[in-house]
């Protein structure tokens, strides 16, 4: 290390793997679509009701239903994460060479 560098800084921070909540509350909409699909097609029909139109009704409860499972998944293993986070000492480190732009 040469005498014209500071010296380097040392920070103490926290590290926690944290879920992103977007892809579950989607997984949690697209199980819940499928669901829908398998309550509306899978069982025997009743006659006074479009296999259709039934569908689009439990695809909406079904796929609202399992985004809110979703986020709730999510925000338990967000819980459960700031429980298993850890701290970590961290030092910058100076560049040993300066970066310099390429000419065109």
């Amino acid at each position: 290390m040469s005498s014209n560098q500071p010296p380097a800084e040392r920070r103490e921070v926290t590290v926690r793997r944290a879920p992103k909540f977007v892809p579950f509350l989607v997984l949690g909409a697209l199980v819940g679509f499928a669901a829908a699909a398998v309550a509306a097609f899978g069982v025997p029909a009743d006659e006074d009701f479009d296999p259709g139109a039934v569908f689009g009704f439990l695809m909406i409860t079904f796929g609202a239903a399992g985004a809110v499972l979703g986020a709730v998944l999510a925000l338990v293993l967000d819980r459960r994460s700031v429980r298993r986070q850890q701290r970590a000492v961290v030092e910058s480190v100076p560049d040993s060479e300066p970066d310099t732009d390429p000419q065109p």
